[in-house]
């Protein structure tokens, strides 16, 4: 039995160890993706056999607008890797999966359904000593067709503003304290890439997304632990739960504990985030 079905999670399914990955590569049935925000620095250095780069700026991010890929845009990824309504997608990306956490997001928020995370993301693949390569692969076109948007796991800034502090509804700010109480505008990964002001969003919770994951190897912690950790800040099930976080990364990441390891029915990602926020004209915020 491998560790994630151990952890009890509510919806273990969505989740696979490096073991699973590693016997999948070569699987026609199986496309392994890594999503990287610098694949010149990750996925251009090694990567898993066969797998296919998402590149979170240009592959999940529209061109133009701030905003994410639109229907027809996903489908030429989709269709580009090689992909069909049969394949199982299974990401992995670096930074414990923040970016690949973003993808899985993007596509459920398609109805794409046989989608699946690699537990640890590269930083346990390469901590396991798991075969890399730098060839990339390339996979026959197909025609890949997502479904229209499902709102329920998506909010807008106006949404967000409308119910600030509402009892049923719990803003979680999963970035760093320090980038909470406004010390920082950005992680030190990024310096350059933040808001005019510092804060939170009023009334906001801050559960920074790295606690849900275990240091040494990237994996997440157990069902008890993350219940623990959520509950005890008052974030529970009866309520309608809103992530955020910088650019709507990290958020994702903490948005996918929530809905598939705990379970929780109404969880909803803000991916406007705080660069939308605290540059928002006359918006609230709290530091």
């Amino acid at each position: 039995m491998s560790q994630t079905q151990q952890s009890g999670y509510a919806h273990p399914e969505v989740l696979v160890d490096v073991n699973w990955v590693e016997k999948s590569i070569g699987n026609p049935q199986v496309r392994i993706a890594e999503v990287d925000y610098d694949p010149a620095s990750n996925y251009n250095v090694g990567h898993i056999p066969g797998s296919v780069l998402l590149d979170w700026r240009k592959d999940m991010n529209d061109p133009v607008s701030r905003d994410i890929v639109t229907k027809e845009q996903l489908e030429d990824v989709l269709s580009r890797i090689g992909a069909d309504q049969n394949t199982t997608i299974v990401l992995y990306g670096d930074f414990n999966n923040w970016f690949a956490a973003f993808a899985f997001w993007i596509l459920r928020y398609y109805g794409v359904k046989n989608v699946k995370l690699m537990n640890g993301g590269r930083k346990k693949w390469l901590l396991e000593d798991k075969p890399v390569t730098k060839d990339v692969p390339a996979y026959p076109r197909t025609n890949f067709r997502v479904s229209e948007p499902d709102e329920t796991v998506r909010v807008y800034r106006d949404y967000v503003r409308q119910v600030l502090r509402m009892k049923d509804k719990v803003l979680v700010d999963v970035r760093g304290p320090k980038e909470f109480t406004g010390e920082v505008l950005a992680p030190p990964e990024y310096p350059t890439e933040h808001a005019q002001r510092g804060g939170h969003i009023p009334g906001a919770i801050n559960i920074p997304w790295a606690l849900a994951v275990n240091d040494q190897d990237g994996t997440f912690k157990s069902r008890e632990e993350l219940e623990k950790l959520y509950s005890s800040k008052g974030v529970t099930s009866d309520k309608e739960v809103i992530t955020y976080c910088r650019i709507g990364e990290r958020s994702s990441h903490s948005w996918f504990v929530l809905t598939y390891l705990l379970g929780y029915p109404n969880v909803k990602n803000y991916d406007g985030s705080w660069t939308e926020w605290g540059n928002g004209i006359r918006f609230p915020i709290e530091k």
